[in-house]
């Protein structure tokens, strides 16, 4: 009896010894995640994508909001005072983003502005533009932690081949409404995406507190002369700003998204790019 008591102290004694070295062994293996604070959604979701588990990352700027008018919260900055990695836009809204930094105080924190632009545009809702922004996360990731530069740039390779086969299939949609043959106008922050698009453009506006009732009848006279059937808002800059153009023309008005996670279920550039044409065929439709 006293034998085979001793067997099983050894038998306990060896799994737990097991447990404990494998443990270890996959801490070694995995080691610390790389942690990284985005300033907004578009560059949270691509870190997501291409990060896979060597990160962690958190986004500061709620997706539905305009950068421009982000209010700092110490949250934000306990966030950036633990992180490794800061990346951004470094578009003039950002301007909070100085302020940020220095009241973090993390010696050990890298910055990146990561300006994504193809020719003259820079909207990331773009095909083109997003396959440029993934480059340079991918690049800012393997800056920071080369270890693991190979996964980020497979990674990254990976994804910019959905991005080629979803401007395919988006263009393929856009063709059945022909918007070439389509005058619109536009949100000064979705330009960028509907001349992608290939919608016409006749004139763009502002945010609501540019539009005074003189550029808002300049632009409804410019509307009925060039025969536009579409006003297109931009929800991050003011929703409702070209709501009087669109009621004065008596033509169909839409409100698209810059940001993934701007409406619900939108929290990849995919959905943000399919729900975008979704209410562009739909508002042309009715």
């Amino acid at each position: 009896m006293k034998k085979l008591s001793v067997i099983l102290a050894v038998i306990i004694i060896s799994i737990l010894a097991m447990s404990l070295m494998t443990g270890c062994t996959d801490e070694e293996t995995t080691g610390p995640k790389l942690n990284v604070v985005a300033s907004t959604s578009l560059i949270t979701q691509i870190v997501e994508r291409i990060g896979g588990d060597n990160v962690s990352v958190v986004n500061i700027i709620p997706p539905g909001q305009c950068p421009g008018h982000f209010d700092v919260k110490p949250g934000d900055i306990q966030q950036l005072a633990d992180a490794d990695l800061f990346l951004l836009h470094g578009w003039q809204g950002e301007q909070f983003s100085e302020e940020l930094i220095a009241t973090a105080d993390n010696d050990e924190l890298t910055v990146i502005r990561v300006n994504a632009m193809v020719g003259e545009n820079d909207n990331w809702m773009t095909p083109a533009v997003q396959a440029a922004a993934v480059d340079k996360i991918a690049e800012a990731l393997s800056q920071v932690d080369a270890a693991n530069a190979g996964e980020y740039e497979s990674a990254a390779t990976d994804y910019k081949a959905i991005i080629t086969a979803k401007e395919t299939e988006v263009k393929n949609k856009l063709a059945v409404i022909n918007p070439a043959s389509i005058n619109v106008l536009c949100a000064d922050q979705q330009a960028g995406f509907i001349g992608w698009a290939g919608f016409n453009i006749v004139g763009i506006f502002g945010r609501p507190d540019t539009l005074t009732p003189q550029v808002v009848q300049d632009l409804v006279d410019l509307g009925r002369s060039e025969n536009v059937t579409l006003v297109i808002d931009n929800m991050q800059s003011g929703a409702d700003a070209g709501v009087a153009v669109a009621e004065d023309l008596g033509c169909a008005r839409v409100i698209l998204s810059n940001f993934p996670g701007g409406y619900d279920n939108t929290d990849t550039w995919e959905d943000t790019i399919d729900y975008n044409v979704e209410l562009l065929i739909k508002a042309l439709s009715e």
